[in-house]
């Protein structure tokens, strides 16, 4: 809920051990940099509304997320109103059990670079 936050930064962080991102950076609705390229996720299973109403961010790659044990994505990206560009080339949701809105409210976004592997029923 860090609204008037411009930057941040976050390289330093050792995420190794976390398993719940959720809300992380919600509700930072004048972030406009943000590089996670450090973070290290392969033991994170919720990343529910990780980045909601962050509405100032433009781009985000999260190309490197490593999201094999994720369990929960929903709201993950809502209300993020000037998000025009997003990688999400390595998502693994085969675990994933809910999606719901995590792109709602993207109006601007008009590139996903994803190759989502999904789970089989």
């Amino acid at each position: 809920g860090c609204g008037n936050l411009l930057s941040l930064d976050v390289s330093s962080f050792d995420t190794s051990n976390v398993t719940s991102m959720g809300t992380m950076f919600g509700y930072c609705s004048k972030l406009v940099e943000l590089d996670v390229s450090s973070f290290d996720t392969r033991n994170v299973t919720i990343m529910s509304t990780l980045f909601y109403n962050c509405g100032s961010l433009v781009d985000l790659n999260l190309s490197h997320f490593n999201t094999s044990n994720v369990t929960t994505m929903w709201n993950m990206f809502s209300e993020c109103g000037k998000l025009t560009n997003l990688d999400l080339s390595s998502f693994d949701t085969r675990n994933v059990k809910s999606m719901s809105y995590m792109f709602y409210s993207c109006s601007n976004l008009v590139s996903i670079d994803q190759k989502f592997r999904f789970r089989s029923f």
